[in-house]
Order: C-alpha cells, then structure tokens, then sequence
C-alpha cells in the first residue's frame, strides 16, 4: 500500500496540479505513452511532490503508532491509502486503534503526537522549499500560461492578481503561517500558481492536513485533544460550535456558487433562485438534524438567515464563502462523528500537556484556511 500510495500520488498529483509534462518541451524524454512525453523533469517533479507528502505523512501516523505502544495500546502500523487519478493521488493514512484508550492522558499523548510530529516535517519542507525558490521563469515549464509567461518576460517577476486573459485559476488558500513565513524570501508565487511547485505545494498540504486533523470535531486529533483538555462537556459545545461555523461558510458559499451552476439547467431566474436555496436548506437539514437532533430547526434557520444576510456584503460572501466544504462537513458529521466516544478515566492533564495542548490549538489557528482551494 505504501509503494502504491507513492506512485500515485507521483504521477496523479503531478499531473493534475504540478502541470510539468506533456505540455512540456524540456528535458529528456524517457517514456512515451500515446501523444505523451514523460520527461526526466517531470519525474523530478512527480516524486518530489510525492516524497515530500508522503514523508510528512509517515511522520504523523507514527507519532500515533509510537505513542500508542508506549502507552501499551494496541495498533495497527499505518495504513497508506491511494487514489488513482483523484484529486493529489492519496487519501492519505490511517492507523487502527484497537481498542478504547482508557485515560484522558493517554487520549493526549496519541493524538497530540501525529500533528506535532508532522507539523515539524511540514515546516521543514516549507522552509526547505522557500530557501531553493527558483526565479518566475521557472513558469516556462507550465504549459497553457501564455498571458502570464509574456508578463513574466517583461518584468521577471508574477502580477499581484491573475492575469484576466488567463480564465479560471485554481487558487490554494493562504494561512497566517504561511503567509508570515513568506515575507522573508524572494521569488515566491501567489496563491494561484503555488501548486505548480512541487515541494511548496507539498508543504502546504502538510500545514493543510494538520489543521484538519487538528480540527476539534468528534475523534479527530483535535476531537482527542479537545476531551483530553477540557472533558467531554465541552468537547461538545466547541465541536457543534465549529461545526456551525463549517456549515454557515459551507452556506453562504452555496448563495454565491449554486446559481451558476443551478443555471446551466435552469434558464428563469426565479426557478435559479428557488432551487439554490432549496439545495442548501436541504443540505443543511441532513446535517443538522444529525447533530442537534431535537434543537436542529432553530440551528438551521440561523444558518439560513446569516446566508440570506450576506447577500448584502460581497466581501462577506467572497472571504467567508466555501461552498468546498459541504464533503468535509458530510464526512464529519456521518463518517468521523461529531461527539467523542467516553473515556473512562479524564483526570487533569499535567502541565506540560495543557502547554502542549495550547501549542496544538495554536498551531490549527496559524495553519488553518477558510478556503483552502477555490476558483478565482
């Protein structure tokens, strides 16, 4: 699973995100496949992609595994999970925890250990990855940037927005991490060329990655932490409060991304509107029916009405606004749950841990993104 994992996440994420193949002229050709070249370059680029996430996320699982044996709980190795031709080529890794851990304390030293292991490595490769940025000319090797590379040309460096003959960029998040580590190097890209970087967008996706894993929601890292430090009383105020949060951006970004695409079917613009908010009522009573159950109505019109309130504040709707995370709401709200299961034992954590538990929470609020991946 390992070995697959890698060459999928090489040659699918490579392909889909680092754009240095066909289209490519450069370098030596090594395979030939159809119409398509493999260059020398584009294997460089494929497995520095993949070696580097891959890296990362090693690191985090056995920061589990290790503390997991120390604690004598029983686990599994990690398991690596591909995914051909999908989106980065992995799904990532999971271990198996074999069963329930008895003591708040051993809750906290499982789950804090991924995150802060891998969040080393991620910092690491983004430091690593801004030191060796090579100039904008290293856009040449991006095929499809005509625009772009003749701006390049003329000034040696990227336009602070994207240039408007280019059409729709995919554009990666900024966090406050990243954004602050930035101001000390030269060369690097905005947001909406970044993931043709191999090792930059791997770093990112580590940061991406902790600061899901960190979110403080059901048995997630952040859900362990969360009950660990505070109890299970108010692991679930805060887990339903972020969930909120998750499900008002999921909303609002629904108000500004559905009619486009309700459009493309429907041609009144009284049947667009009606439609839109159809889907995101509906989409918004399956999850909060699941997670308030008896108090869910109140929960939903709340949603509703801050949707329907942003309409009035284009700012709101563009910097708030995901509609990206109605999988990751529906993934929390049925796969990982939003509630922790409970513990036997939750005495008070020492004070190391509460420190380490603090730094956790501050590393999720510095890696995290409202919008991680969208289109501008």
């Amino acid at each position: 699973m390992f070995a697959v994992t890698l060459i999928s996440t090489a040659f699918t994420g490579a392909v889909t995100f680092i754009g240095r193949s066909v289209a490519w002229e450069a370098g030596d050709t090594i395979l030939r496949l159809g119409s398509w070249s493999v260059t020398d370059a584009f294997l460089a680029d494929s497995f520095t992609f993949a070696g580097g996430l891959i890296f990362f996320l090693t690191v985090h699982e056995f920061g589990h595994y290790v503390l997991a044996r120390i604690h004598g709980v029983r686990t599994s190795l990690p398991y690596f999970i591909p995914a051909p031709l999908i989106g980065i080529g992995t799904l990532g890794a999971v271990i198996n925890i074999r069963e329930p851990i008895p003591t708040g304390r051993k809750l906290f030293d499982v789950g804090a250990a991924g995150p802060l292991a891998g969040f080393v490595i991620a910092i690491l490769l983004l430091l690593w990855a801004l030191a060796t940025l090579p100039s904008p000319e290293f856009m040449y090797g991006v095929g499809g940037h005509e625009p772009l590379l003749q701006y390049i040309n003329v000034t040696g460096q990227f336009p602070e927005t994207p240039m408007s003959t280019q059409g729709t960029n995919l554009t990666v998040g900024s966090t406050l991490l990243y954004w602050g580590l930035t101001q000390f190097f030269a060369d690097v890209p905005p947001m909406y060329e970044m993931y043709h970087y191999p090792l930059l967008f791997a770093a990112w996706l580590g940061l991406f990655f902790t600061a899901f894993n960190l979110m403080p929601v059901g048995q997630l890292d952040g859900g362990h932490i969360t009950c660990a430090l505070f109890g299970l009383k108010w692991h679930r105020r805060i887990a339903r409060t972020f969930v909120f949060i998750l499900l008002t951006s999921m909303a609002v970004g629904g108000v500004r991304t559905l009619p486009s695409i309700v459009g493309d079917f429907v041609g009144q613009p009284f049947l667009v509107v009606t439609l839109t908010w159809f889907v995101i009522g509906a989409l918004l009573a399956l999850c909060t029916r699941r997670v308030w159950r008896r108090s869910w109505l109140p929960v939903m019109v709340s949603i509703l009405v801050i949707a329907s309130v942003s309409q009035a504040f284009p700012a709101l709707l563009h910097e708030f606004g995901y509609f990206g995370w109605l999988p990751w709401c529906l993934v929390l709200v049925f796969l990982i749950k939003v509630d922790h299961p409970p513990v036997a034992d939750l005495s008070p954590l020492s004070r190391t841990r509460r420190v380490l538990g603090v730094l956790s929470m501050l590393i999720f609020v510095l890696c995290f993104s409202l919008r991680p991946l969208y289109f501008s």
